[in-house]
């Protein structure tokens, strides 16, 4: 195994270099997804189908009508369907929205893990939206999540119009205070660098660094995640591609 300040530089060097992706395989022959475990739009409110990570991996891993290779280049493409209420839609517990989602869990065991900011912890993804959905602030495509609060302490978004931007709580109860990161036009690839590292919240699209303020948050245990979360008013179905995705601890 690489150390981990190899894997982090590898995550900075262009796509074309790291990549060499095989269009006939699962996701999980593509990229490593030892430490995710995947939510589905799939289920019943409060119990969506999740795919374990034993099960993700490989060529022969997971793949169905939401989270598949894409034929043509091997990317990861994740689609999620709109407003639940039209759709039918499963929504996990506490949400009003469905998602195909990656969660962060340990890559040894499997279960659902979190790290403390005081480290440092970095989620890299290439990737580009298709179709965002038509919620206030589009897609949501990567969460720092708070686990004893059980809520995002950021959570990221992509619109119909190509902005970036994230929503801080300033505690777990308030709304969201929201920041713009940037713009990328709808189906341009781009990076994200999301990081909570010594105790400092930041996003980086494409080089540009933007540093968070984490409010009252007092420094909790949190976890990534990481793919299409659809926060849509209608019924139209959200799309991402990926093309890399990284996860750095140390």
């Amino acid at each position: 195994m690489a150390p981990k300040s190899i894997i982090s530089l590898f995550s900075l060097l262009p796509i074309t270099a790291v990549l060499a992706l095989n269009p006939s395989c699962a996701p999980g022959g593509n990229f490593d997804l030892s430490v995710w475990s995947l939510q589905l739009p799939t289920g019943s409110d409060g119990s969506v189908d999740t795919i374990k990570s034993k099960d993700l991996q490989g060529c022969s891993g997971y793949t169905g009508p939401t989270f598949f290779t894409d034929k043509s280049n091997g990317e990861l493409i994740l689609t999620a369907p709109g407003n639940p209420d039209i759709t039918g839609c499963a929504k996990t517990s506490g949400s009003d929205h469905c998602r195909t989602e990656l969660r962060e869990v340990d890559p040894k065991s499997g279960k659902n893990t979190d790290w403390a900011p005081t480290g440092t912890n970095t989620l890299t993804v290439s990737m580009k939206v298709v179709k965002a959905d038509d919620g206030s602030h589009g897609t949501a495509i990567g969460q720092v999540f708070a686990s004893a609060a059980s809520k995002p302490l950021a959570e990221m978004y992509y619109s119909t119009k190509g902005d970036i931007v994230v929503g801080v709580k300033e505690s777990p109860d308030d709304n969201q205070i929201v920041t713009k990161l940037g713009n990328v036009p709808v189906g341009t690839y781009f990076t994200y660098v999301m990081s909570y590292s010594k105790n400092v919240l930041s996003i980086s699209i494409n080089g540009k660094k933007t540093t968070l303020s984490t409010y009252d948050w007092d420094s909790p245990n949190c976890y990534f995640k990481s793919g299409n979360y659809n926060q849509g008013k209608t019924a139209v179905t959200s799309e991402v591609h990926i093309q890399s995705i990284a996860v750095v601890h140390s």
